[in-house]
This record gives structure tokens, sequence and C-alpha cells, in this order.
């Protein structure tokens, strides 16, 4: 039976490696997934999935107005689609995510998002807000903040190092702009009486 899993982390944790790995394995067996990442996302250049460590893929993308329920049960129609792999979920929008909800119901097939759960401001993505609502099966990817503790959110720094607190929730790029941190750094960094708006 499918299932619509949300596999989440922080940045820094794997996330896109896992998915290409995942989607791999089902390609050695003769399946064909179909891949989407988030339009906004080049960082790997347009329609492609990079990992930080050198493996990536071709990947349709998605945009907000996307309907990817009508795009699977059209794909669907010329050719079996075993698996759905989204990366980037974050960047889902909440109708999107029932839609694909409706791909695993209606059409029989697993969906595998990745993607982040917090910004850097703490509140949720609406994305991934969604599918942690929506979702059959969560699944932790696992990172450590500096102290070895599990990370759970990031901040983000601006050019000069400093951590900033306020501004778009959306910045693609800049890896080295964000810092994993477990929550009790995230505090000391952000500031201990800081409530995350949402």
């Amino acid at each position: 039976m499918a299932k619509l899993y949300f596999h989440y982390s922080t940045m820094n944790a794997g996330k896109s490696t896992l998915l290409l790995q995942a989607a791999h394995n089902y390609r050695e067996r003769g399946m064909e997934p179909v891949l989407l990442t988030a339009a906004l996302d080049g960082r790997a250049g347009a329609g492609r999935i990079g990992s930080r460590i050198g493996i990536g893929a071709e990947a349709e993308v998605f945009e907000d107005g996307d309907d990817l329920f009508a795009r699977i049960a059209a794909r669907q129609e010329v050719c079996p689609v075993a698996c759905v792999f989204i990366d980037e979920a974050q960047f889902l929008t909440r109708a999107q995510v029932w839609q694909l909800a409706r791909v695993v119901d209606d059409l029989n097939v697993p969906v595998m998002a990745y993607g982040l759960r917090v910004d850097f401001r703490g509140g949720l993505f609406p994305g991934s807000a969604a599918l942690l609502a929506l979702a059959d099966d969560l699944r932790e990817i696992r990172t450590i903040c500096h102290c070895g503790r599990k990370a759970t959110m990031v901040v983000r720094r601006n050019e000069d190092g400093a951590v900033v607190t306020d501004g778009a929730q959306v910045q693609i790029g800049g890896n080295e702009s964000y810092i994993s941190l477990c929550r009790r750094h995230w505090r000391e960094a952000v500031g201990p009486d800081v409530v995350p708006a949402q």
C-alpha cells in the first residue's frame, strides 16, 4: 500500500543525497521514479537535484500553481510511475501537499518528500506544516550541532557573520550563511526570549 512520507531535517543533513540514493535503487530494479524539485531552487542547475557530496540527477520542476496530481496522473497513463520523489518539499504549497496525498490515495503511488522542517526564525515552512499534518510516515534525518546534540534548528548569518532574526523566509543558496544548531544553541544565538512568530 502506497504512503506519503516526509523526510525532514535541518540544513546540511544529507536529504538530497538520501533522495538520490533511494531513486537510484528504484532504477536499479527497473522501476521508473519521478523526481521533482522546486523551480525557485536552481543551486544544482535548472531542473536538477544535486547533493553537496557531488551526486545529482535530472528532475522536473514544480512551481506554486502546478497541479501535481494532474501531472503524475498524466504521466501514469503513459508509463507506470513507481514512486514520486520531491526535493525541497518545504516549498510545496498546502494545496500541492493535498494533491500528493491524492497521488498516494487515488493512484496508489508512494510519494517521498524531503525538506526542511523549520526556517531560520524557528517557524514552519507552509509545505512542511502541511506534510507534518498529512504524511503517513514521518522520518527525521539527523544531523548534529557543534555541541554534539541533535540539531533541530538553523540560524542565518549576514555577510558580516552576525545572526539575523528577520527577513524573507526563503533565501536560496548560501549554505555558508546557515548553521544547524540544537534548540539551546539556537536560543543563545537569536536571543533567549525569542518566541518564533507563525
